[in-house]
């Protein structure tokens, strides 16, 4: 079964061509590891990126259309419905969450308006859309040695948000965020929204961390620039509001596989907060 740290590939070095400083945002009230609901489990998130068809894809980020429906029906069949992360994080606050996972699609491809929509508009469901906020209209050009694929562009990311999509930021120049200075980190986590504020003409609340990399410097800018929430990939002791764990999702993945990896999700959930519990513990017992 693909491992979900299977998608992130090499990080690229430097911020590129950064916004200037501007005026700092509100710091978020919620600290960095919350979880979204108190001693509940993570939320069940599935991130995809592109929905295209593809002959050579050697970072399996491309699910074709065809697989992607039949994954939607799947959904749609077990009761589920696909949401955006924003929906889903207000419902799973108000206690009505239990039918809702959500939908997630990484770096902004040009496939997602052309394909991913039409097959979720379909059913009823909403996704996550995170741009990399100073590329759009651009191709992914941090994929080495994947096909070049086109970004969406300023008028498609502002038509995807009028008509109710969740925009997310996905940072600056794709770049990895842990072991970046706290000035870029800041910059990254900051002006990468506004860029994105400015283009959807509202408030982008979600972060999706670049290959899912993140660490406590990361979380912390990216709590700091005023985000509700951020997505990373794996569970790790960061796991929480701010580091939401996600379900890879690729072109092999049936019904089977996806019963399969809901499961796993749920089981590392459950390894995750026995090491938080016990971390607490340990922590309470060393006091004096």
């Amino acid at each position: 079964m693909d491992n979900e740290r299977g998608t992130v590939r090499s990080a690229q070095a430097g911020v590129g061509n950064a916004p200037p400083h501007r005026a700092r945002l509100p710091r978020s009230r919620h600290p960095v590891g919350e979880p979204p609901i108190p001693g509940s489990a993570s939320p069940w998130i599935l991130m995809y990126h592109s929905v295209a068809v593809e002959k050579e894809d050697p970072y399996r980020l491309t699910v074709s259309p065809e697989r992607f429906a039949e994954q939607i029906a799947w959904l749609h069949r077990r009761g589920r419905r696909g949401v955006s992360v924003r929906e889903l994080m207000r419902a799973r606050a108000q206690g009505r969450d239990d039918k809702l996972v959500g939908l997630t699609f990484d770096d902004g491809y040009a496939d997602f308006a052309h394909y991913a929509v039409p097959i979720l508009q379909a059913y009823g469901f909403t996704a996550t859309a995170y741009v990399v906020a100073d590329l759009l209209g651009r191709a992914n050009d941090w994929d080495t040695e994947g096909p070049r694929k086109k970004l969406l562009t300023v008028p498609e990311v502002t038509e995807l948000a009028a008509a109710g999509w969740e925009i997310g930021s996905h940072g600056l120049g794709h770049q990895a965020l842990p072991g970046l200075p706290a000035e870029a980190l800041a910059v990254q986590a900051r002006d990468s929204r506004r860029l994105l504020e400015e283009v959807v003409g509202g408030p982008v609340t979600g972060f999706c961390y670049p290959y899912g990399a993140v660490d406590l410097p990361a979380a912390l800018a990216v709590r700091d620039a005023g985000y509700d929430y951020a997505c990373a990939i794996a569970h790790s002791p960061l796991t929480g509001r701010f580091a939401l764990p996600r379900c890879y999702v690729g072109d092999r993945d049936g019904a089977w596989r996806l019963r399969a990896k809901k499961g796993r999700h749920r089981l590392r959930d459950a390894v995750t907060e026995l090491r938080r519990a016990r971390g607490e513990r340990e922590n309470t017992e060393r006091r004096p």
